[in-house]
Order: structure tokens, then sequence, then C-alpha cells
């Protein structure tokens, strides 16, 4: 049973991150439940960014720099990859991770300098990678639209990934950078199960609500990506074939998959999760997952981790594949433009005035 205080929260558990030395239990001590316990309420607190683009050299990813506004994420995914990174902040990745968020204030400011510098080098930069920009602190904190703002000044190629229903509210920026091709949005749908959706991803906005989004963006002329992702065996992986359908229905015109990933702490809050929610299927689906990964919960090592191996995984990608080619869906789609970019003229800049 879930604690009364922590539902419409991902996991049920605040383990102390791996570079910790101690760690708090809470335990029962007879006299009263957890009834009465308040709600968990989400904390947000500031960092002063020196840098915002980060750069990675994976060969896995089709690009090299991102921007995230935010460390944490409120909608809660139970499987997101991205939890372990709390720790580096000596935070949980369990509850700490979705309640206990940052915001990078100054971040579109910094943007602005570092692309303005002499020795930046154009290429597209990828919005929300390790943790949504459009989760719902966004609302009011609105550091994601003053940092896209910037690109679009600067006319600068970017791609966004969300689940956030928010993005809608930022059309007047993004359907004149569409138009220009600089900007192309992945829409992450993960099951048509509504029920299934709530208890896995919490906080995101519902299954229908995303194709809708979907809908709402290509209608505005911004190219939309449907990524099937995670794809978890023995859960939603009959569902592929109806997503990429769904997906490309709404308005999508490419797709992608990636299969669930249990790094570090993730693997230890999945399996939990399982237990209290599909304790009939936990077997299965781990059976898989090891299986696709020589008898470990993950394989860090690139080439393999987004994927894994095995018949399974090669049956999961030639499904895919049929059903991309069936439904006209685009696996790889052209680059954005690089050629407009420009440094926009700067207060005091001896050249304003001509």
């Amino acid at each position: 049973m879930v604690s009364s205080n922590i539902r419409g929260r991902g996991v049920a558990t605040n383990a102390a991150g791996r570079f910790e030395q101690f760690e708090t239990v809470d335990c029962d001590d007879g006299w009263e439940g957890d009834e009465d316990l308040p709600p968990l309420r989400t904390e947000i607190s500031e960092e002063i960014a020196r840098s915002v683009i980060s750069y990675n050299r994976s060969p896995d990813l089709p690009f090299d720099r991102s921007i995230n506004p935010y460390r944490g994420c409120e909608h809660g995914c139970v499987y997101c990859f991205a939890r372990p990174t709390h720790a580096y902040l000596g935070l949980s990745a369990g509850l700490d991770f979705e309640t206990r968020l940052i915001a990078r204030p100054n971040a579109a400011e910094v943007l602005r300098k570092e692309l303005s510098s002499k020795s930046y080098k154009l290429a597209t930069i990828a919005l929300g990678t390790n943790t949504d920009p459009y989760q719902p602190i966004e609302k009011s904190h609105r550091i994601t639209r003053s940092c896209l703002s910037v690109l679009s000044e600067f006319r600068h190629p970017v791609g966004i990934v969300t689940k956030g229903a928010l993005i809608e509210r930022d059309l007047d920026i993004l359907a004149p950078m569409a138009r220009d091709g600089l900007v192309r949005v992945g829409i992450s749908l993960t099951t048509l199960d509504a029920d299934l959706s709530r208890r896995m991803e919490p906080r995101a906005p519902s299954p229908k609500r995303r194709l809708a989004m979907i809908r709402r963006l290509s209608e505005a002329g911004v190219p939309v990506r449907v990524m099937t992702s995670p794809v978890v065996p023995g859960l939603t992986d009959h569902e592929l074939e109806n997503l990429l359908e769904a997906g490309r229905d709404a308005g999508a015109d490419a797709a992608s998959w990636i299969m669930l990933r249990l790094p570090r702490e993730v693997s230890g809050l999945w399996q939990e999760w399982l237990r209290d929610h599909e304790p009939a299927r936990a077997e299965k689906i781990m059976s898989k997952l090891r299986e696709m990964h020589e008898g470990r919960d993950y394989d860090p090592r690139w080439g393999h981790r987004m994927r894994g191996e095995g018949e399974y995984a090669a049956l999961i990608a030639k499904r895919f594949a049929l059903a991309v080619k069936r439904l006209g869906l685009a696996t790889r789609t052209p680059p954005l433009r690089c050629d407009l970019f420009q440094i926009p003229a700067q207060v005091g800049d001896q050249l304003a005035l001509f």
C-alpha cells in the first residue's frame, strides 16, 4: 500500500544518494500510522549557472550539446534514466528527484553570452535531454521560454524533447522557427493505457493529451517525432505499432524507439515499482531485460545501452522498422538549418546606429 502522503509520486522511497555516507530510514514505532502525514510538496531552489551548454561525446546520441533549465523533474516517471544525476547534488534518485527541484534562473543570460563567444562553433542544441524543459514549474519560472527566445533571436537550430503540454504556450516562438527550419520536437509516448501511464508517469500529461500536443504542434507547422520510449518488455511492447499509428494519425512525421534503461539507482526503484504495481509481470519483465544485457539489469556500453541485444531486441527493432515503413514515418530527418545563425547587435555595439 502506497503511503497517503506520496500519492501521485512516481516512487515510494528516498534512499540516500550513492555518494552519501549515512542514510535515514523511516520506521513505524507502533504509536500511529502515516495517514495523517501532510502531502509531500515540491520544493524549488535556485542555482546560479556559470555555463548552460553541456557537451557530450556519446556516439549513441544525434547531438553533441544540450541545455537543461532544471535539475530534477516533477513528472515523476519511475523509469527516468536521469534519476541518478541527483546523487551528484547530495540528493536521492527517489523522491528527491521529483520533489526537490533546482531551477537555473539566469540560464538565458548565460546562454546569450555563450552563443556570442567568438570561439562558439555552431551545431543543433538539444533542449530537455536530461529533465523535461516543460515540467510543471516552467509555468511560473519560464526559464525554457527565455532560453528559446534567445535561440530564436540568434536563429539557432534546436531540438526539443518533452512530455509537457506547456510547450503549446510557446507556439508563438516555435512556429516562426519551424518555418525557417530551425526546430524539431520529440514527444515521448510510452503507452496508450491511461491507467498505466498515470502509475508510471504520475504527473505527466495523459496519452490522450500528448497526442493532442502532437496534433497542435504539427498543425502549427512544427515537425514532430513520436518517441516510443521507453519500450517496456512484457508491459508496453505489445503497443508498439499502435503507438506509432496513433502518433502518425496525430500528425507526427517521424518516429524513434528506445528500450527501457535501468542505470544505477533506477534498477532498484523500477523493481520496487513492479512489486507494488505489476507483481504478476515483474519476473517476466526483468527476465527479458536481463536477456538483452547478458544477465545484467543494464548494460551501459555505447551501442548497446539504448536497444539491448539478442533475439528479443532484434524482434522489437524489426517490428519498429516494418511499422514505420507501413505508416510512412521517417526515422532520419533532414538536419536543421545552421546557415541562418547570427549574433544580434548588442547595446553599446559601435555599429548599432548604422
